[in-house]
């Protein structure tokens, strides 16, 4: 049984068991979050497709961890002129394990 969440304004293919990186939600680590955006439902043959949403499904997750992501540089640069600009950045994620799929 797999779904399709929404969140973070991205879309993640979820199965039971799943360890995956969100964007920063704010909740403490070992709690627990629901996921009520749930755009498709599989079971096997059975295959449920919202219009955008899937009425009454939800997918629970556990919060294993909250952390960043590795730095990544950002270079600026304009020909000629001797400007160069540099700038790192590290983004913000939970890491959530998904315990059951509803729907």
């Amino acid at each position: 049984m797999y779904a399709v969440i929404k969140t973070g304004g991205k879309q993640y293919r979820v199965e039971e068991g799943d360890i995956l990186r969100v964007e920063k939600i704010e909740v403490g680590t070992g709690d627990t979050i629901d996921f009520d955006q749930v755009l498709l439902v599989a079971d096997g043959d059975d295959i449920k497709v919202g219009q955008p949403l899937v009425e009454g499904a939800k997918v629970s997750a556990e919060v294993v961890e909250q952390g960043r992501h590795k730095k990544i540089h950002v270079v600026k640069f304009r020909r000629r002129k001797h400007h160069r600009k540099q700038q790192g950045h590290r983004q913000w994620y939970t890491a959530v394990k998904i315990t059951g799929i509803q729907g």
